[in-house]
């Protein structure tokens, strides 16, 4: 972790005094940019490993930043903002930023939402053959899933979404994204149907389903995969 850089992108002076010594004590180079066009170009000549982004800036919305970044890389982005809208939070996971933590935040949970990022990020660029969180463990070369050892029997649609959220464990997977990705386009509004598949995975793999551990709810946005390291 140490020395990974963190560009901070933010308007608010007050918000960049906590952040900056904040993150320099946990070990992260910081940079910062209090314009979207600032994060933009900071974001092509500095290289971060991670970006905090803003949604309310002076030049532009935090959404088309997140947009113009996708386009070209797919650095972590974790979203930092006062807007408490689930609208809001949907449109900037679906435009492609990881995570999303609401004004006033605790620096210990964005920090651990930052190594969830960076963790995740590192284990797309291994690709790893397995996914493990807890006893669970996704076997993807041989489309075995084990709890404890024992076989999980899932169904192929069971699996493909379980599958998903695995391999954007700790990031935020909105409804629509999941819909989209694992049934089509044309099921993209079809919530209750995501619902019940999630209840039967949960059923088949959580401890406790009614307390699951695995797979987490993000109320009216999605669902999040615990890996095994967790946040």
């Amino acid at each position: 972790m140490s020395g990974q850089r963190v560009l901070i992108v933010d308007d608010e002076q007050q918000i960049l005094r906590f952040l900056k010594p904040a993150l320099s004590a946990a070990g992260y180079d910081v940079i910062e940019a209090m314009t979207g066009e600032k994060a933009l170009a900071s974001a092509a000549t500095a290289s971060p490993e991670l970006i905090i982004l803003d949604l309310g800036l002076p030049d532009m919305d935090g959404k088309e930043v997140i947009q113009r970044l996708r386009s070209w890389t797919r650095v972590p982005i974790i979203v930092l903002s006062a807007r408490d809208r689930e609208t809001e939070k949907i449109a900037a996971l679906d435009l492609g930023a990881d995570d999303y933590l609401e004004k006033p935040f605790g620096i210990g949970e964005l920090t651990a939402r930052i190594r969830a990022a960076l963790r995740h990020n590192q284990s797309e660029t291994a690709a790893s053959a397995t996914i493990t969180s807890g006893n669970l463990t996704i076997d993807l070369a041989r489309r075995l899933v084990t709890k404890s050892g024992e076989t999980v029997r899932l169904t192929p649609k069971e699996y493909d979404l379980l599958v998903l959220l695995g391999r954007h464990a700790g990031r935020v997977m909105t409804h629509g994204m999941l819909l989209k990705q694992v049934w089509g386009p044309a099921h993209e509004h079809d919530l209750q149907y995501l619902r019940v598949f999630i209840r039967q995975i949960r059923a088949k793999i959580e401890e406790n389903e009614a307390a699951p551990q695995i797979i987490l709810t993000e109320p009216g946005v999605g669902y999040r995969f615990m890996s095994e390291a967790g946040l």
